[in-house]
């Protein structure tokens, strides 16, 4: 699940705006602590988060900051068109930070399914996006509790990335 709130936390970073300590808590519904642990990950793993004192200080992003390239593999082709729908099943609380988030937009559960044996309380359903990369954005900010069942180019393409990331955050041997 770190690996997740530190993406998110680089996401709510990369609008530009300075954010307290307390107000990244509040999003990321955890305690102001985790959140300064997680800057100080963020700058040590060489993301250029700085602060600024005062009484309009916080944190936020350098402006030459890049995002890591989370490209996705060759088999992915964006030249169909805009992304419709994707379907997922996921966890209780993936769904409930969504709902919550407002990101990803457009919940649709699905009508008829079974859940599988060893996930019972897991959910079925799809999300709407414009575009490939913003779904792999947004969805890999709910972290390892959703599974991506169609498309399957862009199952790959989230199995790529969060193996990037899992490699990014491995603790030293």
């Amino acid at each position: 699940m770190r690996a997740g709130r530190l993406l998110r936390l680089t996401l709510v970073l990369q609008d530009g705006r300075r954010h307290t300590a307390a107000d990244l808590a509040d999003q990321l519904q955890v305690s102001t602590r985790t959140v300064l642990r997680d800057l100080d990950t963020l700058s040590t793993a060489g993301v250029p988060v700085y602060a600024t004192r005062g009484p309009n200080g916080g944190f936020q992003l350098l402006d030459t900051f890049r995002q890591p390239d989370l490209t996705v593999p060759p088999g992915l082709d964006r030249t169909r068109g805009p992304l419709r729908r994707v379907r997922v099943r996921l966890a209780p609380a993936a769904l409930q930070l969504a709902l919550v988030n407002g990101r990803p937009e457009g919940w649709r559960p699905r009508p008829d399914w079974s859940p599988p044996p060893d996930r019972p309380d897991w959910l079925e359903g799809s999300f709407r996006f414009d575009s490939y990369d913003t779904a792999l954005r947004e969805l890999l900010g709910l972290g390892p509790d959703i599974e991506i069942l169609l498309p399957v180019e862009l199952r790959a393409a989230m199995a790529t990335a969060a193996g990037r990331l899992a490699a990014l955050h491995r603790p030293p041997t």
